[in-house]
């Protein structure tokens, strides 16, 4: 990624191809619950905002952007849609019958954020996954909470994230029940008691237990620790509902409010809390499901041209494949250089084609591969066949 101000960074090919692997997990784990995406516009009308009285709270004044067009009309960048779906709802939900609605989507987000820092983990924009869901019943509301969750905790498991689910403050959103996903990590801006024995977990601005205390649950050791926050799921009642208006009939054919629930996830940040996890000294290390690229192909000796024409053979059959190759064939950089670079971008199979691992050059009876895998220090010569069959595991 590249810094264009503080708080505004541009995802580059090889970070957005990152996002786009998150997006896929995320996408795979909500339709599961039934949830449909969408878009939403960024910009939005005061009068929506004005509705739920949000655009003249000082809290929201603090953080979104607001402004007037050259014709006098008053608009605010998102920052969130609660008030746009809400918008959406009153339009289209009439029935019972209609509801449940649960939908999604990817889009930028933009926050006035005074402390725009820690990198990509704290931005003025970014890119954020928000759901919304809309019930005929807090029971129901309830349940679809909890798919939300469970759905949640798949989808982290999958980047080899252990997320914390820690009860937390609505802030700005509700006063209702709400839960944080929080990532353990020494960068981290918050702070969360856990438990060292079970997965025990609370926001210290809301938790009753103190650390060196007994866990409620389990009685083992309760500790504080920093933490990133990388999920946050709420219900909100009726309150937009009602705010706004929006109702639907139910089966004795009486107005009934909405009950709403929203659950966020910030993809950009997900992209920092990774690299916070998952690195040494040398660079990334990728976990597999969000890699760029899953194999880093190296040429050495490219000016020798069987060793190219070698490389060049790899490149393709591993693409053929369907196996996704980042292919070094610059010529003229030593191999350390190129295994820095390698180290640095964090891809978590190396593969090296040399003169020491083509057969016409070396003398070996058929051509090899050198492998490593990022983060370990082993390197194993294998023929190209041996390296698919191990892709394909």
């Amino acid at each position: 990624m590249d810094q264009l101000m503080a708080g505004s960074w541009t995802l580059l090919p090889l970070g957005w191809r990152v996002v786009s692997k998150i997006n896929d997990i995320i996408r795979e784990e909500l339709n599961v619950t039934g949830a449909l995406e969408m878009l939403m516009p960024l910009l939005h009308p005061r009068d929506i905002w004005d509705q739920t009285g949000r655009w003249s709270d000082p809290d929201v004044k603090e953080i979104m952007y607001q402004f007037k067009d050259i014709r006098g009309k008053e608009l605010g960048l998102s920052f969130t849609h609660e008030e746009i779906v809400m918008n959406l709802l009153g339009k289209y939900i009439h029935s019972y019958k209609d509801l449940p609605v649960k939908i999604y989507h990817f889009s930028t987000k933009f926050r006035n954020e005074p402390r725009a820092k820690s990198g990509i983990l704290r931005g003025r924009e970014f890119l954020m996954k928000d759901l919304y869901s809309a019930h005929v019943s807090k029971e129901d509301l309830q349940q679809y909470f909890q798919q939300v969750k469970e759905a949640y905790l798949r989808i982290f498991k999958k980047m080899e994230l252990e997320a914390r689910v820690v009860d937390a403050s609505g802030g700005i959103f509700t006063d209702s029940f709400t839960q944080e996903f929080q990532v353990v990590s020494p960068v981290g801006e918050d702070n969360i008691l856990i438990c060292e024995s079970c997965d025990f977990a609370a926001n210290i601005e809301v938790s009753q237990v103190k650390e060196g205390e007994k866990c409620p649950r389990c009685k083992g050791e309760i500790k504080m620790v920093n933490s990133i926050e990388a999920g946050h799921i709420f219900t909100l009642g009726t309150k937009y509902a009602k705010n706004m208006g929006v109702f639907f009939l139910d089966e004795q054919n009486k107005k009934q409010d909405l009950w709403f629930g929203s659950y966020g996830i910030g993809v950009s940040r997900l992209v920092g809390v990774l690299v916070e996890i998952f690195h040494d000294d040398k660079g990334i290390i990728w976990p597999e499901s969000v890699a760029p690229y899953i194999i880093h192909l190296v040429g050495l000796g490219l000016e020798e041209q069987g060793v190219k024409n070698k490389a060049e053979e790899v490149y393709q059959k591993l693409q053929d494949k369907g196996v996704e190759v980042l292919y070094d064939d610059r010529i003229g950089v030593s191999a350390g250089e190129k295994f820095a670079d390698a180290d640095l971008i964090g891809i978590p199979l190396r593969v090296v084609v040399s003169r020491k691992t083509h057969s016409a050059s070396s003398g070996q009876a058929e051509d090899k591969l050198e492998i490593k895998r990022r983060g370990e220090e082993k390197v194993e010569l294998v023929t190209l066949e041996e390296l698919l069959k191990e892709i394909e595991k």
